[in-house]
């Protein structure tokens, strides 16, 4: 098919209207430096997805509408920033030694060949991208203004590492990483579950920064191998810290734990279900109750929501942890060292007269089985897995060991989660669905059998600003599934059924997996189907 201007071109498609060129010609009168195609989504006249993908079609490249969160490398390990602002161009993902690069102008040969050689002596082959230079901007905007709290590398070593957490403490981060690298040190900090790069302290600062972390901390000195350790000089942090030798020195991460942090409900949370179908999964007695995700998916948080639901003076909760990270009154909550397990806690326990015990993890065998015996001996036992969903919590259980009659005598409620993040309520841009997106939502939905509701509903772009530290997304919310235990499940399990057969009975009984959820967070307006997809793969 023969392509016209992109004007002319996106009216014959029906994307845009005459009108709405006549408005874009009105702008970039006085913009001339715009493009039309970065006009018509300045002034909202096309839906963006659509735009570029018709752009990429016309100029027959590929084509992305690039945000913060498709950025998976850091920039200025790659080009410099004023590099990429000159050249209108970045880096944003890398597999191998083939690099992604957005450029806003695919046809500028000079930039485009610009990068295309300074990636090619690093060794890269870079695969070209087209977007919106309001995009590309966007996310330079925000190193900027990381590059304005960069770390004083003049300053003396105390003042260094200070800055590195007071940084990392008003940034939110629930991790701080630092990391050192052939000719630098990197600093990093995960920020609503992403790892971002802020800023790098001299090589030969190294050994001094290694030596006052781990004065800090209570380690040895002279040891180089992994250690644990804790900063208390900040009065509402709690600071866990682990060292690991690598070929290029020590490196460090800290994990920042807020004292006396509020304890989330469940609608903060993001479990919608209504108080009757709550008291029926987490008020409960002879029975365990299990979360189950991968390891950074707030399964400690959900626990802490769950008891303190449940917290009331006539009720006895004992907790054991690893550590304890939030620290509840009325409740008496044991530490694990290395002396302590929890299995041999939860033997103690058991004999101080507990209504409710949390245990951290399930971790073994012999925890499992003991967690059981307090089940099935009149006690409510609260704990954590790591697995996928809440249907394999059976599966694992028995892998650990357990037989089924334990499992379906015992287990009372399966609850499996993700953390996705939520759009900021500062830079969202709300938009209509496009038909890939409704096509993937109607799929999914004829799938389990749920029908979504899409009339009159939008969703929103993650546009990006110095709230979000241009990333569209602020905090997290969970997406769950809940499968509570009934009897048809508990005598399915009990004649050792396959998964695939508890799944079906599971179906029966109403239970449905953490996409539905997550699609009606879409559909709410709380987050978006790039985040769900990044997590769940749709």
């Amino acid at each position: 098919m023969g392509k016209g201007p992109i004007g002319i071109e996106l009216v014959r498609r029906g994307l845009i209207t005459e009108n709405d060129i006549l408005k874009a010609l009105e702008y970039q009168k006085e913009n001339p430096d715009k493009k039309i195609t970065e006009i018509l989504s300045i002034l909202n006249l096309c839906n963006e997805y659509s735009l570029i993908e018709a752009l990429g079609d016309i100029l027959d490249e590929r084509a992305i509408v690039l945000t913060q969160a498709d950025v998976a490398l850091n920039i200025t390990d790659y080009i410099s920033i004023d590099i990429a602002r000159k050249n209108k161009a970045i880096p944003f993902e890398i597999s191998g030694n083939r690099i992604k690069v957005c450029f806003s102008d695919t046809l500028n040969k000079k930039s485009t060949d610009t990068i295309r050689l300074i990636l090619l002596n690093k060794g890269l082959i870079m695969e070209k991208y087209i977007t919106f230079e309001k995009n590309i901007n966007n996310i330079l905007d925000s190193y900027n203004s990381t590059d304005s709290e960069k770390i004083d590398s003049t300053a003396d070593v105390t003042g260094i590492v200070d800055s590195v957490i007071k940084t990392g403490i008003k940034k939110r981060a629930s991790d701080i990483h630092i990391e050192p690298m052939e000719d630098t040190i990197r600093v990093r900090y995960r920020i609503d579950g992403r790892l971002v790069s802020e800023t790098k302290i001299p090589k030969n600062k190294q050994t001094q920064i290694i030596g006052r972390l781990k004065a800090i901390s209570n380690m040895f000195q002279e040891k180089t191998q992994s250690q644990d350790g804790r900063i208390l000089l900040y009065p509402d942090y709690n600071i866990r810290v682990s060292s690991q030798e690598n070929i290029y020195g020590e490196k460090f991460v800290l994990r920042l734990l807020k004292k006396n942090m509020n304890i989330k409900g469940f609608d903060d949370l993001g479990l919608t279900a209504n108080e009757k179908e709550l008291k029926k999964s987490f008020d409960k007695r002879n029975s365990i109750t299990v979360i189950a995700a991968p390891t950074g998916e707030g399964k400690t948080t959900t626990l802490y929501s769950i008891i303190d639901y449940l917290n009331k003076p006539e009720i006895n909760i004992t907790t054991i942890e690893d550590p304890v990270e939030i620290r509840i009154p009325g409740l008496n909550q044991i530490e694990i060292t290395e002396k302590l397990r929890f299995s041999d806690s939860l033997r103690t326990v058991l004999r101080q007269d507990p209504d409710i015990i949390l245990v951290g993890e399930i971790r073994d065998k012999e925890t499992a089985e003991i967690a059981v015996r307090a089940g099935q001996t009149g006690h409510y036992v609260l704990s954590t897995i790591h697995t996928l969903d809440s249907i394999e919590v059976i599966t694992r259980l028995r892998k650990m060991g357990l037989s089924n009659y334990d499992i379906s005598s015992t287990l009372g409620t399966a609850v499996s989660q993700r953390l996705v993040r939520k759009l900021c309520k500062h830079c969202a841009k709300e938009r209509e669905f496009t038909p890939e997106e409704i096509e993937i939502i109607t799929k999914i939905g004829n799938k389990y059998g749920v029908e979504f509701d899409l009339k009159g509903k939008h969703t929103y772009q993650a546009a990006g600003c110095k709230e979000c530290n241009g990333t569209g997304y602020l905090e997290r919310i969970g997406i769950f599934e809940i499968l509570p235990m009934t009897d048809d499940l508990k005598e399915i399990v009990a004649k050792d059924g396959s998964t695939m057969e508890i799944k079906e009975v599971a179906f029966k009984e109403g239970y449905r997996p953490l996409v539905i959820d997550g699609i009606n967070k879409v559909l709410d307006g709380i987050t978006t189907l790039e985040e769900i997809d990044r997590k769940l793969v749709l």
